[in-house]
């Protein structure tokens, strides 16, 4: 190759890999294309590097595209932008193809007279679809109106060894596709927009709190003690330690250390990880953000999340509805708040509290909730029938609070209703989207709750919370009066791309093993 921009050779100080033999042929593979080995091997044979170390540019395909918006005084003009090239058409002495870059794509064409022989030549014989490379240019459009690229020189950036999928039918297995990410985001553009939504997301939230004075701070991932949450946690070992370790369920307990500290408003957008179930919901890894502020609480919370996410999906998206499935979600505020009583009359007709005990069981069967034998009191019999029976009715943003004590070891006793803490979730597209609490912030009562999660954790709940008594002590010595707040990344992703598979929106979920 002879081409002007690309015009490294091969370095003589460059030792073969293990797999390349002295004349730099390279052995057989079985993950890589026979035909696209040949021709590395002959581009290297003609003492020319096929992965070059750097490329300058004028202009991204993007910016490049809008300079048509203004074609008649852009025409002819010169540029240099690289990218990926996919369907290639061979045409005599006429040669198509689509360049991609982030932001798009753009057609090429190559004639034969306006480059180099030898350079259209090697392009035609030994360039694929799925090589990267680089081009110069005039700016031009065909006869059917078609914005392109006429190259005058091109440079190889990057053989590709591995063919791409068919191009009618692209990459649409669901397992390759979630396995081999960066295939699925080479094929198919939509999907790459998925994870530009998800990053603006996460920048959004940022912005949000810091313009309200929120600091963000980053606790410990592996962690003596795990708490925060009802989950099982992930274990591992410290050999120089010589101890076991845990990875967070979540960073509630730190980030609460840090408001007994003396800072008032704190987040983490943290990476957790629960050994859990993997459903359409849930997967082991994922991120969320926990906010805490002193001096409020759980209504205060109710009204942050409100108009945090409520902001973000119009910003976002320019519009406060989103289609999920057959539904289409309202965000416009104020959003509705009904407590877990409350609900479970509204939606399922039921009054736990006019029943026995015995009575509640016999509901739970009927309707076949499982881990009816776990519940033994009132309280726990409402969560799990609020579970069973309405969670998944609550499609547009529903808050719902009160909760009973049994399963809220973190939160304040309620200040008017026994036997109830003032926590709340807010549900959307009958998924949990978020948790918030009055924090509990007495040390006696957080004792008393740890010794209970724990009893409840011997018994053979490996979800209960163990007792984190330095946790206790940092209570000892004195937290404000603080509203606590956790909201999934993962699942608001899903809501504002409108898919229902958390997978979709993980870029590298958690998969078994295919050995």
């Amino acid at each position: 190759m002879s081409m002007e921009i690309n015009n490294e050779k091969m370095s003589d100080s460059l030792v073969p890999s293990d797999n390349e033999s002295d004349n730099n042929e390279i052995s057989d593979s079985r993950v890589f294309d026979d035909s696209k080995l040949a021709k590395l091997n002959s581009i290297r044979n003609q003492g020319f590097n096929p992965y070059p170390y750097k490329f300058e540019k004028n202009g991204d395909i993007c910016e490049i595209q809008k300079k048509f918006e203004d074609f008649e005084k852009n025409e002819g003009l010169m540029v240099r932008t690289a990218g990926r090239l996919y369907n290639i058409r061979r045409l005599g002495k006429m040669i198509f193809a689509d360049l991609g870059d982030q932001g798009g794509k753009i057609q090429v064409t190559l004639r034969k007279g306006n480059l180099p022989d030898e350079d259209f030549e090697t392009f035609k014989t030994l360039v694929d679809s799925g090589d990267i490379v680089g081009v110069q240019g005039t700016l031009f459009r065909t006869k059917r109106g078609e914005n392109s690229i006429s190259v005058s020189e091109f440079s190889l950036l990057s053989k590709s060894l591995c063919a791409l999928p068919e191009k009618f039918h692209g990459l649409k297995d669901i397992e390759t596709r979630y396995r081999k990410r960066y295939l699925d985001l080479i094929v198919n553009a939509d999907k790459r927009d998925i994870f530009v939504m998800r990053s603006k997301l996460i920048s959004e939230i940022r912005r949000y709190l810091t313009d309200r004075e929120f600091l963000e701070f980053e606790t410990p991932i592996l962690q003596n003690v795990y708490g925060g949450a009802n989950a099982r946690p992930f274990t591992t070992f410290h050999n120089c330690l010589e101890q076991k370790l845990f990875l967070r369920i979540a960073p509630e307990l730190y980030l609460k250390r840090l408001v007994v500290g003396g800072y008032e408003k704190v987040f983490e957008i943290s990476k957790n990880f629960r050994n859990e179930d993997i459903d359409t919901t849930h997967n082991p890894e994922f991120t969320m953000i926990e906010v805490y502020e002193a001096y409020r609480d759980y209504n205060d919370m109710m009204d942050l999340t409100e108009s945090l996410i409520s902001e973000l999906v119009f910003k976002l998206t320019g519009s406060y509805e989103v289609k999920m499935g057959e539904n289409t979600l309202n965000l416009q505020t104020p959003w509705k708040r009904i407590s877990m009583e409350d609900a479970l009359k509204e939606y399922a007709g039921l009054d736990v509290f006019a029943h026995s005990l015995e009575e509640l069981k016999q509901i739970a069967i009927e309707n076949r909730i499982e881990d009816y034998e776990k519940a033994k009191t009132y309280g726990e019999f409402l969560a799990l029938l609020f579970e069973g029976l309405v969670e998944d009715k609550l499609i547009n943003p529903t808050f719902i609070y009160d909760f009973p004590v049994e399963n809220s070891p973190l939160a304040k006793n309620h200040r008017s209703k026994e036997g109830f803490v003032e926590r709340f979730e807010l549900f959307l597209n009958g998924w949990e989207l978020a948790n918030g609490y009055s924090e509990l912030n007495d040390p006696l009562e957080q004792q008393k709750r740890f010794e209970e999660q724990d009893k409840k954790r011997k018994l053979g709940d490996l979800e209960a919370q163990t007792i984190d008594y330095d946790f206790v002590n940092a209570l000892g010595y004195g937290m404000p009066p603080t509203g606590g707040m956790g909201l999934g990344i993962d699942r608001l992703t899903m809501i504002l791309v409108g898919l229902e598979s958390i997978k979709e929106v993980i870029l590298f979920p958690q998969m078994k093993r295919e050995d």
